[in-house]
Parts: structure tokens; C-alpha cells; sequence
């Protein structure tokens, strides 16, 4: 387990002593705060965004004011504001997607803190959907995409979070992701509802019956309506045909 990881998780007491010992090692400087917090964060082999991630997604760490003090935040809100921003902000470099795959598996636990990161996604997301854009880096689309299915696949994503990402414009995201599928496979929607919306495309329907995600019976229900497109007809014909008996 990671530095980090064992971070997010410590019980209090453990929190405590880690970052006592921490900043008794280091010799006061001025600038107090984020410049204390830095210091300790280097002491402990992280960056400053990862100790304050691990730290600030630790649901304890509220109810711990002496370590917050030894920190340098005069309040949990002021530690939070720096958490917020840092997850929000850093793609990839500062934050590795080792530790945000850890910080979705563990925030789920906590409601709390699941309806903060809920409240960040979008930001975050945006960011990064910007950067991808304007870059085409192949180690960040990677990432992105790791990175979706843990919010899918870990809880942190409801339903509210999935129809929103729906009900944007199409666009080269939700094919780049699979995103109906990570929906589907992750239960937020049923597969049914999904399948009968003339708003997800035929591509996309083939890649759920290409996935053995579509009973044979659904296509059949959706082929009996008569007001079905000409392409999505055609779409799910070829592909039952390809599926066979």
C-alpha cells in the first residue's frame, strides 16, 4: 500500500502520529500554512496536492483540529478549500491516477464525502476534457479513461451524474469512453430504458448487443416499432444477424 493510500485510510491515532513525528523533524520556517504543509508533505515522500487529497478525503481528519494545527490550516474549511482545488485542477501530474482510483474506492464509504467529490466531478472532468482536447496526449486520454470506470465501477457516480453526462450533445467523449456501456454494466440505468432511447445512438446500441449486454427479446421489441430510424433498424438487423440463433 502507498503512502498515500495509507493516508486516506489511517484511524486517527495513526493520522496523529504519522504527522507529529512528521513535523518534528522539520525546522520551522516562515510563511506558516501551505509552506508548513509543504515541508511535511516532502518529509513524507509526497507532493503537496497528494498529501492534501490523502488528508482532506479522510473523513477523521475533520474532528482532528491538533493535526490541522500542526498542518498550518486554522480549519478543516481551510484545508478543504486547498483539496478542492488541487482535485479539481491537477491532471495527472502532481496527483498520479494510482491515488485517484484509490480516492474513489474509499470515499464511497463515507456520504459526506461522496456528495463533495460528487459536487467536484463535473469541474474536474471538464478540466480534464479540455486538456485532451487541446493536447491529443495519449497518457491522459489513458488515464481519463481508468479513471471513468472507477467512477462508474466504485459508486461514485448515481444516476443524476449518468443522465447528465447523457444529456449532453454527442460528442467523441462518450464514444471514446464506452460511456453507455460503463453505464449499463454499472446498473445506474436499466439496460431497457437505455436500449429504447432514440437519443443513444445505433453505434452505441450495437456495442452493447456486441457486449452481451442486450437479451435477444429487447432487440426484437425495439425492431417491432414501426416508428424505428431506417439506420438504427438496419444497425440492429446486421448485428443480430452477425449474433446468430
Amino acid at each position: 500500500m502507498s503512502q498515500f493510500e495509507e493516508l486516506l485510510i489511517a484511524p486517527s491515532e495513526e493520522l496523529l502520529k504519522r504527522l507529529y513525528k512528521s513535523a518534528a523533524s522539520q525546522p520551522e520556517r516562515p510563511g506558516g500554512g501551505v509552506a508548513r504543509t509543504r515541508q511535511i508533505a516532502k518529509s513524507l515522500g509526497l507532493t503537496f496536492p497528494q498529501l492534501i487529497c490523502a488528508l482532506g478525503f479522510n473523513a477523521r481528519i475533520q474532528d482532528l483540529s491538533d493535526v490541522l494545527a500542526v498542518l498550518g490550516f486554522e480549519s478543516y474549511d481551510a484545508l478543504a478549500h486547498e483539496r478542492n482545488l488541487a482535485f479539481t485542477t491537477d491532471i495527472y501530474q502532481q496527483i498520479g491516477i494510482k491515488d485517484l482510483l484509490a480516492i474513489y474506492l474509499h470515499v464511497p464509504r463515507s456520504r459526506s464525502l461522496l456528495e463533495v467529490i460528487q459536487h467536484l466531478l463535473n469541474k474536474r472532468l471538464q478540466n480534464i476534457e479540455d486538456r485532451i482536447e487541446a493536447t491529443v496526449n495519449s497518457v491522459v486520454i489513458e488515464r481519463y479513461k481508468k479513471e471513468m470506470r472507477a467512477i462508474y465501477n466504485d459508486g461514485v457516480a448515481q444516476i443524476d451524474f449518468a443522465e447528465a453526462r447523457l444529456a449532453r450533445p454527442y460528442n467523441g467523449f462518450r464514444a471514446l469512453l464506452g460511456e453507455v456501456s460503463l453505464i449499463v454494466e454499472s446498473r445506474l440505468i436499466p439496460v431497457g430504458d437505455i436500449f429504447f432511447r432514440d437519443d443513444i445512438l445505433p453505434e452505441e446500441k450495437r456495442r452493447l448487443m456486441i457486449r452481451g449486454l442486450i437479451p435477444r427479446s429487447l432487440v426484437e421489441s425495439r425492431l417491432s416499432d414501426s416508428n424505428l430510424s431506417t439506420q438504427e433498424r438496419t444497425v440492429l438487423e446486421d448485428q443480430l444477424k452477425l449474433l446468430g440463433a
